[in-house]
């Protein structure tokens, strides 16, 4: 088919311009809420009618008031649809033919069709035999729907047929505009919403003002009982009536009882401890809420949980705090979809077998590209797409949130995927990239990190599914690039206590610029600003250079035109934004600017990624020390958060709180009672810090020692060799046997990078008690704590202690002597792994010298541990 010429027809440039133009053939539906929404647009496309010299034809129908001006149609055509369909589209074709080519028309509001007609399938079929006919003859044609109040048998008809379909909405005195579709035609803000400012239509560029004015709106496409009529359905709609009876007699939304019970634990959750929470805090309009905007059915999965409860903490016990979050417009894929995924692409069986205790727990390459390429239920496909036109070309992220994850005792951190989709390109485009994603967080339950999880927490028989979390990306368009200002992790229990000022109570952030992946998942290459909540400004670093060499040099964001998550230096991304508040978040390097003035360089890039203006002069250190404290008092326990949060000024400012779960402590920070005045030929290490998890005073069973000399001359492949033997010493030991290991080795453990340290995965290491990264590999590596990453969280929730030691800073001992002269035990256990023998050491603490065992004692508060031989114990007698 010949594509059609457009031109500026509408009347309005700023819509013309985001359109791409009308083109003769279009028919365009506006779903408005009242008709005097639907006035303003054809007003201005009766006087483009008239200006072109168009013949304009009225279609007068309805009861309401008519639409056009006042003596601007010459053309007015009364129809009477209660005489009957085939009248009433006769009529229509009669006329259609009479004028010809090229006309111009508009429709009174298609809505009071199925009011004469009793059916929304007749208004579908009239649509659909209208539309393709009116395109025959290049004429441009205006429609009408009021907004949520037909069922999909209308609605799907003339979204399928129609060229342009476009959501009105009005806002207080805002009117904005969110295009579903425009046929044959593509730009990069297309599809956001877009507010009416004078002759222009300007996009919506932040994600707060579009969840604001989206979220409050009906989709009709979710509603309860439109593909069905069962329980699901059934109890959602008594779960809506209940809450309209309420809100008529201007009473409290009641909850409890045992309806209200049943509908949390059919939805929500089935978590003991978590159902407590969900009772005291959710009432019927929070469920009915989650059924409005839930594809398919089940529950939501932890992930979800934890972020809607949190909101409805702080909606009870601090309003204020709550009103300076950021509206959220998730949506949420039950955990039905996730098994009815499993069985109509034949891969229940597979899973079934992987949660054998007794199998390898290896998902093969012929099963992994089954379920990466399955097929999804019809019916959900269709939700998918509906959600999709919802969201527009705002970037979105597919989260796993199981029926396990984010739970008390079981954070299942980095264990599944969570994917981004920049969400841009054709709707086609756009679909296939988030089918996609979601069959990717759908495998990624089968990967062998996650059932080793599993496998580690006794957790295989567990009933565990897969639901999954949609969430608009928080931030702004910025030219080609999306991202929010900052993001992060906050823990409102900081077990990093770097400095006797420093207060655990008081909670802590890990803050990044861009998009929070680089808080939560531990970044080789860069740093992030650590913030102790009661100390904000002090930092582990000591000296001005040490600041400006561990500040966080690049972020990550959205390529739009790209369509893709990408890194980029915080120089090339925000460097031509000439609007952006930079200096909020970053401060200027003086001596860098110096360097620059005496050697003649002119004006360079200073600035540096301090935060140091954002936590000395607004409210956000304190705003985000009372979300902790509020939530952990409800929890009655630690609690990690993950958020963003931008800024119009200091001042000004949304957070967006993403996520809330337990945070995996163990024990206590208090400190250990005997001192550390062991003798220094009777130590093996000590450390002064970074010490990270909890006090710890124990006997070691095994030291596992990898020598960073000989690791730093190996070649690449062999370095990778170490790292599978690392797991495989790791997992010599029953699940019976619980031996307490050390583990030394040089650089960053579990980094991606083997010229960084060792390449090993979490489950590679998970029995380890005590891991130590010894600073000796590459001049000047300086690893920064795993605070708020997946790793640390695995270390922490592992009861894990972590240290660094830099062989060369005062308080940090590494007897290396006595490592390499004990006993090693490599090749009697893994004969296969004796040419490694001279690079990998394994000590046995029982049996190093007669008489003596090996002990570590840690004190967090003082930022101290040591590693030490101590006289074994006489047995007590009687």
């Amino acid at each position: 088919m010949k594509t059609k010429r457009a031109a500026s027809f509408t009347g309005l440039p700023g819509l013309d311009k985001i359109l791409n133009g009308i083109r003769l053939g279009d028919n365009v539906v506006l779903q408005v809420d009242t008709i005097d929404d639907y006035i303003q647009f054809v007003k201005p496309f009766c006087h483009e009618a008239r200006q072109k010299k168009r013949t304009l034809i009225y279609f007068r129908f309805a009861d309401h008031e008519v639409v056009i001006p006042e003596c601007n149609c010459e053309n007015i055509f009364e129809l009477h649809p209660e005489l009957g369909f085939e009248n009433f589209i006769s009529e229509i074709f009669e006329v259609i033919e009479r004028f010809g080519k090229g006309a111009f028309y508009v429709f009174d509001c298609l809505s009071e069709l199925s009011v004469d007609w009793y059916s929304d399938r007749m208004l579908g079929n009239f649509f659909m035999l209208a539309c393709p006919y009116l395109y025959d003859y290049d004429t441009v044609a205006y429609f009408a729907l009021i907004r949520n109040r037909h069922t999909s048998f209308a609605i799907d008809a003339i979204h399928n047929t129609a060229q342009v379909v476009i959501d009105v909405y009005r806002d207080a005195d805002d009117i904005y505009v969110h295009p579903l579709k425009v046929d044959g035609r593509q730009s990069k803000t297309m599809y956001m919403l877009h507010r009416w400012e004078g002759e222009e239509f300007v996009p919506v560029l932040n994600s707060a003002t579009t969840a604001e004015v989206l979220s409050s709106v009906p989709q009709p496409w979710l509603d309860f009982s439109m593909h069905r009529y069962d329980i699901w359905a059934t109890s959602f709609l008594q779960a809506q009536e209940i809450v309209q009876t309420v809100g008529s007699c201007d009473g409290p939304t009641p909850k409890g009882g045992i309806f209200f019970d049943q509908m949390i634990r059919m939805a929500v959750s089935r978590d003991t401890r978590l159902l407590n929470l969900v009772k005291q805090y959710f009432d019927y309009s929070d469920i009915v809420d989650i059924g409005k905007r839930m594809i398919g059915t089940g529950l939501i999965g932890g992930k979800s949980v934890g972020m809607l409860l949190a909101r409805a903490i702080l909606r009870k016990n601090d309003p204020a705090l709550a009103g300076r979050l950021e509206p959220h417009d998730s949506f949420y894929i039950g955990s039905d979809v996730f098994y009815s995924y499993l069985v109509q692409n034949k891969c229940w069986w597979i899973r079934k077998k992987l949660n054998d205790p007794e199998s390898d727990l290896v998902l093969d390459e012929v099963s992994k590209e089954r379920m990466l390429n399955g097929r999804f239920p019809q019916d959900i496909e269709d939700q998918f797409i509906k959600m999709l036109e919802y969201f527009g070309q705002s970037p979105i992220i597919v989260r796993s949130s199981s029926l396990l994850e984010d739970a008390y005792g079981n954070a299942f951190s980095g264990k599944y995927e969570s994917v981004f989709c920049a969400n841009q390109g054709t709707p086609q485009e756009r679909l296939k990239n988030f089918l996609d994603a979601v069959r990717t967080v759908y495998t990624s339950t089968l990967s062998e990190e996650a059932l080793a999880y599993r496998a580690h927490w006794g957790l295989l028989d567990r009933d565990e599914q897969m639901a999954i979390l949609v969430q608009r990306v928080s931030g702004s368009v910025h030219e080609d690039r999306f991202f929010p200002q900052i993001a992060g992790v906050g823990v409102s229990f900081n077990p990093y206590v770097w400095n006797q000022e420093i207060d655990p109570k008081a909670g802590m952030l890990r803050l990044v610029f861009g998009l929070g992946t680089r808080a939560v998942d531990r970044v080789d290459d860069d740093y992030t600003r650590i913030v102790a909540l009661n100390a904000p400004l002090r930092r582990p670093e000591a000296s001005s250079e040490d600041v400006r060499k561990y500040c966080q040099k690049n972020g990550d964001i959205i390529d739009l035109a790209g369509n893709t998550l990408t890194t980029r230096g915080f120089q090339e991304i925000v460097e031509d934004l000439p609007d952006f508040p930079i200096e909020i978040f970053a401060s200027r390097d003086m001596a860098v600017e110096r360097w620059a003035q005496e050697a003649g360089r002119g004006e360079v890039f200073s600035w540096m990624l301090t935060f140091d203006e954002l936590l000395s002069n607004s409210d956000f250190v304190k705003d985000m020390g009372r979300m902790l404290n509020v939530l952990d008092h409800a929890y009655d326990h630690p609690v990690d958060i993950e958020f963003t949060a931008n800024f119009t000024d200091l001042a000004r400012y949304k957070i967006n709180l993403l996520q809330c779960r337990p945070f995996q402590a163990k024990g206590n920070i208090l400190g250990v009672e005997e001192p550390f005045s062991v003798p220094s030929e009777r130590t093996i290490m000590s450390s002064s810090g970074p010490v990270i998890g909890s006090n710890l005073a124990t006997t070691i069973d095994r030291i596992i020692y990898v020598v960073p000399e000989a690791f730093g001359q190996m070649k690449l492949a062999d370095r990778y060799e170490v790292a599978r033997l690392i797991g495989k010493l790791n997992h010599l030991q029953s699940r019976k046997e619980r031996r307490t290991t050390l583990l030394i080795g040089p650089g960053r453990w579990a980094t991606a990078d083997p010229f960084l340290g060792v390449p090993v995965s979490f489950s590679e290491i998970n029995e380890v008690s005590v891991l130590c990264e010894v600073m000796s590999m590459h001049e000047g590596l300086v690893p920064e704590a795993s605070l708020g990453t997946h790793f640390f969280n695995d270390l922490v929730e592992a009861n894990m202690l972590y240290c660094a030691i830099y062989p060369t800073k005062e308080g940090n001992v590494l007897d290396k002597e006595f490592l390499a002269g004990a006993k090693n035990m490599l090749a009697s256990l893994i004969p296969e792994a004796k040419p490694f023998s001279s690079s990998v050491k394994v000590i046995d603490g029982s049996n190093v010298k007669k008489g003596l065992q090996v002990c570590v004692k840690s004190d967090v508060m003082k930022q101290r541990l040591i590693c030490y031989l101590d006289p074994v114990a006489e047995p007590s007698r009687k």
